[in-house]
């Protein structure tokens, strides 16, 4: 007798044209694409094109599961780019069943996670930010409360040349971007605390 205690795991494969955005950026992840067959391109679309490729992926593939996983939004655009077959599984599925597996296996995948999320977020904004941008972004996601009133600091704790490196910048231009947000008064303060004195002009710079 078929078991069905259970919802369903997963919608039956749906097929879908070349240039179906399949994923838009910043959008809340309501479901899991699994990609069974096809290619689908990821990268940053500006006005309805896709202005900057990070990469394509083919199926089988899931698109975007450590967003789903960790409750963030979509953090790259998907366009299929031929003919693609899909499965969708919901969100509250999928972290179902992760959340059944052994503790190990659990906290294993959710650093995974982490870890791929924090590079395709460098990855977005190698692609499509400047690197005054790209430093404000930086900035704001290493910022941290230093008291109560929740006056946000960054302490580097990593020498500049290695902090440039991840955004994809040279050293020379790390500095003079400090140097400029220090003149606008976006940071504040020197050695090795940072100070954000306004944060919502930081965000604005990034795009965030």
């Amino acid at each position: 007798m078929l078991d069905t205690s259970l919802p369903p795991l997963s919608e039956l494969a749906a097929a879908v044209a070349p240039g179906t955005v399949l994923l838009n950026r910043g959008d809340a992840v309501d479901r899991i694409v699994h990609v069974l067959q096809g290619r689908v391109v990821l990268g940053v679309m500006v006005d309805g094109h896709m202005a900057h490729q990070l990469g394509v992926v083919e199926g089988p593939f899931w698109l975007e599961a450590a967003s789903g996983l960790l409750g963030l939004p979509h953090a790259v655009d998907a366009v299929a780019e031929t003919e693609v077959q899909l499965q969708h599984v919901s969100v509250a599925d999928f972290v179902g069943k992760v959340q059944a597996w052994p503790e190990a296996s659990h906290h294993l995948l959710m650093d995974m996670a982490h870890s791929q999320r924090q590079q395709t977020e460098m990855a977005v904004s190698r692609l499509a930010k400047d690197a005054d941008a790209r430093c404000a972004e930086w900035l704001l996601r290493h910022a941290k409360a230093t008291d109560q009133s929740g006056h946000l600091a960054v302490k580097l704790t990593e020498r500049k040349r290695s902090i440039a490196a991840q955004l994809g910048i040279a050293p020379e231009t790390f500095s003079r971007v400090l140097r400029h947000l220090r003149e606008r008064q976006l940071i504040s303060g020197s050695g090795r605390v940072l100070g954000l004195p306004n944060p919502q002009a930081l965000r604005e710079l990034a795009g965030v």
